[in-house]
Protein backbone atom coordinates (compact mmCIF):
# COMPACT_ATOMS: atom_id res chain seq x y z
CA UNK A 1 0.00 0.00 0.00
CA UNK A 2 0.89 3.45 -1.24
CA UNK A 3 1.86 5.59 2.22
CA UNK A 4 1.59 2.34 4.14
CA UNK A 5 1.40 2.42 8.14
CA UNK A 6 0.60 -0.96 8.96
CA UNK A 7 2.49 -1.72 12.16
CA UNK A 8 2.80 2.17 13.25
CA UNK A 9 1.09 3.70 16.38
CA UNK A 10 -0.28 7.05 16.15
CA UNK A 11 -1.62 9.74 18.80
CA UNK A 12 -3.72 12.42 16.91
CA UNK A 13 -4.64 15.46 19.61
CA UNK A 14 -8.31 17.36 19.46
CA UNK A 15 -9.39 14.46 16.87
CA UNK A 16 -13.19 13.63 17.68
CA UNK A 17 -14.20 16.14 15.15
CA UNK A 18 -12.74 17.79 12.01
CA UNK A 19 -9.79 18.13 10.52
CA UNK A 20 -8.34 16.11 13.72
CA UNK A 21 -10.80 13.72 13.08
CA UNK A 22 -10.28 13.72 9.33
CA UNK A 23 -6.02 12.89 9.97
CA UNK A 24 -7.09 10.06 12.63
CA UNK A 25 -9.34 8.44 10.08
CA UNK A 26 -6.34 9.00 6.77
CA UNK A 27 -4.24 7.53 9.48
CA UNK A 28 -6.20 4.77 10.13
CA UNK A 29 -7.42 3.99 6.91
CA UNK A 30 -3.28 3.09 6.17
CA UNK A 31 -3.21 0.67 8.66
CA UNK A 32 -1.93 2.66 11.96
CA UNK A 33 -3.72 2.18 14.96
CA UNK A 34 -4.79 5.40 16.18
CA UNK A 35 -5.42 7.01 19.81
CA UNK A 36 -8.21 9.91 19.21
CA UNK A 37 -7.97 12.05 21.73
CA UNK A 38 -10.64 14.42 23.02
CA UNK A 39 -10.81 17.04 26.16
CA UNK A 40 -15.13 16.74 27.01
CA UNK A 41 -16.65 15.65 23.77
CA UNK A 42 -16.71 11.73 24.88
CA UNK A 43 -19.72 10.86 22.63
CA UNK A 44 -17.92 12.83 19.38
CA UNK A 45 -14.49 10.95 20.30
CA UNK A 46 -16.15 7.33 20.59
CA UNK A 47 -17.88 8.07 17.12
CA UNK A 48 -14.56 8.78 15.12
CA UNK A 49 -13.73 5.19 16.95
CA UNK A 50 -16.65 3.36 16.00
CA UNK A 51 -16.04 5.01 11.85
CA UNK A 52 -12.24 3.71 12.03
CA UNK A 53 -13.33 0.33 13.19
CA UNK A 54 -16.49 -0.19 11.10
CA UNK A 55 -13.57 0.37 8.03
CA UNK A 56 -11.48 -2.00 9.17
CA UNK A 57 -9.20 0.51 11.13
CA UNK A 58 -8.04 0.08 14.98
CA UNK A 59 -8.75 3.13 17.28
CA UNK A 60 -8.75 4.25 20.81
CA UNK A 61 -10.08 7.14 22.73
CA UNK A 62 -8.74 8.57 25.33
CA UNK A 63 -9.60 11.88 27.21
CA UNK A 64 -6.94 14.47 28.22
CA UNK A 65 -6.94 18.66 28.40
CA UNK A 66 -3.96 19.74 26.19
CA UNK A 67 -3.98 22.37 28.05
CA UNK A 68 -2.86 20.83 30.69
CA UNK A 69 0.98 19.11 31.15
CA UNK A 70 -0.10 16.58 33.89
CA UNK A 71 -2.33 15.29 31.22
CA UNK A 72 -0.30 15.35 28.22
CA UNK A 73 2.07 13.29 30.27
CA UNK A 74 -1.09 11.08 30.89
CA UNK A 75 -2.31 10.92 27.83
CA UNK A 76 1.20 9.53 26.12
CA UNK A 77 1.43 7.52 29.31
CA UNK A 78 -2.42 5.85 27.96
CA UNK A 79 -1.25 5.30 24.38
CA UNK A 80 1.72 3.39 25.30
CA UNK A 81 0.39 1.20 27.67
CA UNK A 82 -2.74 0.46 25.47
CA UNK A 83 -0.89 0.73 22.18
CA UNK A 84 2.97 -0.03 22.29
CA UNK A 85 5.78 2.30 21.45
CA UNK A 86 4.43 5.57 19.64
CA UNK A 87 5.56 6.60 16.20
CA UNK A 88 3.44 9.24 15.04
CA UNK A 89 2.35 12.39 16.78
CA UNK A 90 0.42 14.92 15.19
CA UNK A 91 0.15 17.59 17.41
CA UNK A 92 -3.54 19.42 16.22
CA UNK A 93 -4.23 21.20 19.36
CA UNK A 94 -1.82 21.62 22.34
CA UNK A 95 1.07 22.10 19.85
CA UNK A 96 3.66 23.70 22.59
CA UNK A 97 3.59 21.18 25.12
CA UNK A 98 2.39 18.27 23.07
CA UNK A 99 5.41 18.50 20.96
CA UNK A 100 7.87 18.88 23.92
CA UNK A 101 6.22 15.42 25.15
CA UNK A 102 6.34 14.17 21.56
CA UNK A 103 10.26 14.32 21.48
CA UNK A 104 10.55 12.38 24.34
CA UNK A 105 8.31 9.68 23.72
CA UNK A 106 8.44 9.33 19.82
CA UNK A 107 10.23 6.25 18.41
CA UNK A 108 13.15 6.73 16.50
CA UNK A 109 12.83 7.38 12.78
CA UNK A 110 9.35 7.99 14.15
CA UNK A 111 7.14 11.40 12.49
CA UNK A 112 5.94 14.59 14.48
CA UNK A 113 3.19 16.79 13.08
CA UNK A 114 2.23 20.23 14.20
CA UNK A 115 -0.87 21.50 12.76
CA UNK A 116 -0.65 25.01 11.76
CA UNK A 117 -2.38 27.61 9.66
CA UNK A 118 -2.20 29.35 6.60
CA UNK A 119 -2.95 32.34 8.24
CA UNK A 120 0.79 33.36 9.01
CA UNK A 121 1.25 34.02 5.47
CA UNK A 122 -1.72 36.54 5.49
CA UNK A 123 -2.37 39.71 7.55
CA UNK A 124 -6.06 39.45 9.12
CA UNK A 125 -7.02 41.99 11.45
CA UNK A 126 -7.97 41.12 14.86
CA UNK A 127 -5.66 37.79 14.58
CA UNK A 128 -2.66 38.63 16.28
CA UNK A 129 -2.37 36.64 19.48
CA UNK A 130 -3.75 33.61 17.69
CA UNK A 131 -1.52 34.36 14.41
CA UNK A 132 1.58 34.83 16.68
CA UNK A 133 1.12 31.69 18.49
CA UNK A 134 0.90 29.74 15.29
CA UNK A 135 4.05 31.40 14.12
CA UNK A 136 5.75 30.81 17.13
CA UNK A 137 5.24 26.69 16.17
CA UNK A 138 6.08 26.83 12.79
CA UNK A 139 9.47 28.07 14.69
CA UNK A 140 9.23 24.98 17.24
CA UNK A 141 9.00 22.54 14.49
CA UNK A 142 12.17 24.23 12.52
CA UNK A 143 14.41 24.12 16.16
CA UNK A 144 13.09 20.40 16.62
CA UNK A 145 13.85 18.94 13.57
CA UNK A 146 17.32 20.13 14.00
CA UNK A 147 17.05 18.10 17.98
CA UNK A 148 15.68 14.96 16.68
CA UNK A 149 17.65 14.80 13.04
CA UNK A 150 20.02 12.02 14.46
CA UNK A 151 17.22 10.19 15.09
CA UNK A 152 15.82 10.30 12.07
CA UNK A 153 12.84 11.63 13.32
CA UNK A 154 11.16 13.84 10.72
CA UNK A 155 9.52 17.56 12.23
CA UNK A 156 7.03 19.21 10.05
CA UNK A 157 4.53 21.91 10.32
CA UNK A 158 1.09 21.53 8.30
CA UNK A 159 -0.69 24.62 7.76
CA UNK A 160 -4.26 24.26 6.56
CA UNK A 161 -6.18 26.66 5.02
CA UNK A 162 -10.36 27.66 4.78
CA UNK A 163 -11.35 24.33 5.45
CA UNK A 164 -14.78 23.03 5.92
CA UNK A 165 -15.22 22.82 9.47
CA UNK A 166 -17.57 24.65 12.53
CA UNK A 167 -14.42 26.95 13.04
CA UNK A 168 -15.29 28.32 9.63
CA UNK A 169 -18.33 31.11 9.60
CA UNK A 170 -20.91 30.62 7.35
CA UNK A 171 -20.73 34.64 6.22
CA UNK A 172 -17.13 33.85 5.30
CA UNK A 173 -16.80 30.76 3.02
CA UNK A 174 -18.12 32.21 -0.14
CA UNK A 175 -14.95 34.79 -0.03
CA UNK A 176 -12.53 32.28 1.18
CA UNK A 177 -13.86 30.10 -2.11
CA UNK A 178 -12.64 32.47 -4.35
CA UNK A 179 -9.23 33.23 -2.88
CA UNK A 180 -8.63 29.39 -4.35
CA UNK A 181 -7.51 28.78 -7.31
CA UNK A 182 -10.04 25.64 -7.37
CA UNK A 183 -13.03 28.30 -6.42
CA UNK A 184 -13.89 26.04 -3.47
CA UNK A 185 -12.93 26.01 0.08
CA UNK A 186 -11.05 22.99 1.72
CA UNK A 187 -12.33 19.33 2.89
CA UNK A 188 -10.94 17.96 6.07
CA UNK A 189 -10.19 15.10 3.63
CA UNK A 190 -8.12 17.43 1.56
CA UNK A 191 -5.70 18.29 5.20
CA UNK A 192 -5.99 14.91 6.31
CA UNK A 193 -4.58 13.13 3.09
CA UNK A 194 -1.29 15.39 3.39
CA UNK A 195 -1.10 14.36 7.01
CA UNK A 196 -0.99 10.97 6.13
CA UNK A 197 1.78 11.65 3.43
CA UNK A 198 3.97 13.21 6.03
CA UNK A 199 3.66 10.59 8.54
CA UNK A 200 4.98 7.72 6.29
CA UNK A 201 8.33 6.30 4.64
CA UNK A 202 7.84 8.70 1.42
CA UNK A 203 8.31 11.48 3.46
CA UNK A 204 11.57 10.65 5.16
CA UNK A 205 13.25 13.50 3.46
CA UNK A 206 11.35 16.26 4.66
CA UNK A 207 11.61 17.73 7.67
CA UNK A 208 11.65 21.52 9.58
CA UNK A 209 9.05 22.17 6.88
CA UNK A 210 5.93 24.06 6.87
CA UNK A 211 3.35 22.60 4.44
CA UNK A 212 1.05 24.72 2.97
CA UNK A 213 -2.20 22.83 2.68
CA UNK A 214 -4.42 25.59 1.90
CA UNK A 215 -5.54 24.99 -2.04
CA UNK A 216 -3.57 27.59 -3.45
CA UNK A 217 -4.89 31.01 -1.51
CA UNK A 218 -1.93 33.12 -0.81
Amino acid sequence: MYHSLEGKIALVTGSSRGIGRAIAEGLAAHGAAVVVNYVGNEKAAQEAVAAIRENGGKAVAIQADISSVSDIRRLFDETEKQMGAIDIVVANVGVAVTLQEAARRVRDGGRIIAVSTGGTKMFFTQTALYLGSKGAVEQFVRVLSRELGPRSVTVNALSPGFTDTDLLPQRDRAIAAGMSPFGRIGAPRDVADVAVFLASDEARWLTGENIQAGGGVA
